[in-house]
């Protein structure tokens, strides 16, 4: 199933944000009376209609479980699903479509890694390695297997930039770590984390890294192979896809060592009440029917980027941020462009800088500078009620 294209730019016109923003058609409505502005793509992202029609689409006339059926409906949705593993591993340059592994999303990743991949390795003494600037999805999993395991739990310290401490992070990998796990971009301050640096940094002492991806893949170019991490994580809902949808990629020698984390259908060759055989990648991690819809809504969602030409988002996200920038510099006492209100299930960022919630503008390429023009605004006349 081939999901339909987006409408492309006209040639040589640039990033047409006009034309782009009418695939969207949630974008499309007034609340209270006023044009939609939505800026809380950093939590989860809108869909194009072309993700929309593939999910109806497979709901309309595929719907039938995978992998398990030996009829017509049920070959076309095994087609589309796993069609839609071989677009994620070209999506991120993965070496194999074997090493995706389909999620709930990328909290479930990061705890699949934690059980299978951290529980059996861990033991007292031990430390699993984490960066102050994580979302709650890559600290608890880390301290729920620590709990379990007797390791303990290392943070490297971030500067008040907004930053992580490399120094400190240099002093903290150490010949007791067993895995660093850290975030590609901030979900609470969209810092892009030296994830190069930090991956050279682990490998020099042998210790596998695992990156949460969650914040960058809807925003730039991912390849896997050239960044040298050996876990990647991210969600389908922050990259214009359906919720309900993640990915793992994990290197094939580490996931074939890693034993299944749920058990049930699917992830098993054969079943006897004295023992089972477990299926091979990347089933094997694949318990029971998966989100079949979900997979395919991302499967269109990645369609939708490649035909747009994520590079040229990514340079219209770069004009427009810089644009709200030089636009917010006008309103007096803002901190910072950090409109999501509430701690963005980033509690020690809080914390650290002593507030209790920020608001959050997090765009996507689908914005305008007319709606940053109009969060300036907003936030001046919000600063002269609150003065």
């Amino acid at each position: 199933m081939s999901a339909p294209r987006p409408q492309a730019p006209p040639e040589g016109a640039g990033f047409d944000v006009e034309s782009v923003r009418r695939d969207f058609p949630t974008l499309h409505q007034e609340v209270h009376g006023k044009p939609l502005v939505y800026l809380d793509n950093a939590a989860s992202a809108q869909h194009p209609s072309q993700v929309i029609d593939a999910v109806a689409e497979y709901y309309r006339r595929d719907h039938s479980n995978v992998h398990r059926g030996v009829h017509q409906l049920s070959q076309r949705a095994t087609d589309a699903f796993e069609g839609a593993r071989d677009k994620v591993q070209r999506f991120i340059n993965a070496p194999a479509s074997r090493e995706i592994i389909f999620t709930r999303g990328t909290t479930e990743a990061i705890n699949l890694v934690a059980q299978s991949w951290g529980r059996p390795r861990l033991g007292a003494g031990d430390e699993v390695l984490i960066s102050h600037m994580e979302h709650h999805a890559n600290i608890v999993p880390w301290q729920m297997v620590c709990e379990q395991t007797g390791a303990t739990l290392k943070v490297i310290p971030m500067t008040l930039r907004g930053e992580l401490d490399m120094d400190r992070a240099r002093e903290l990998v150490g010949p007791r770590t067993r895995i660093l796990a850290v975030g590609h971009v901030s979900n609470a301050l969209g810092t892009v984390q030296p994830v190069r640096e930090l991956v050279a940094l682990a490998k020099a002492r042998n210790v596998p890294v695992l990156l949460d991806g969650a914040q960058a893949v809807p925003h730039r170019r991912v390849d896997v192979q050239a960044l040298g991490c050996d876990f990647y994580a991210f969600s389908a809902h922050k990259l214009f896809g359906p919720t309900g949808v993640g990915v793992l990629w994990g290197r094939e020698a580490l996931l074939e060592e890693m034993p299944p984390w749920q058990g049930g259908g699917d992830m098993i060759l054969s079943v006897t009440f004295e023992k089972t055989t477990y299926n091979q990648l990347p089933w094997k991690f694949e318990a029971g029917t998966p989100n079949i819809a979900g997979v395919i809504g991302l499967g269109a969602a990645i369609d939708y980027l490649e035909t747009l030409g994520l590079e040229k988002a990514a340079a219209w996200e770069e004009e427009l941020l810089a644009y709200a920038t030089s636009a917010l510099s006008r309103v007096e006492g803002l901190r910072s462009v950090a409109i999501r209100t509430g701690h963005h299930c980033a509690m020690p960022i809080m914390d650290f800088f002593g507030v209790p919630a920020t608001a959050r503008a997090s765009f996507a390429f689908y914005n305008t500078r007319e709606e940053a023009d109009r969060l300036a605004e907003a936030l001046v006349r919000a600063r002269e009620v609150f003065a």
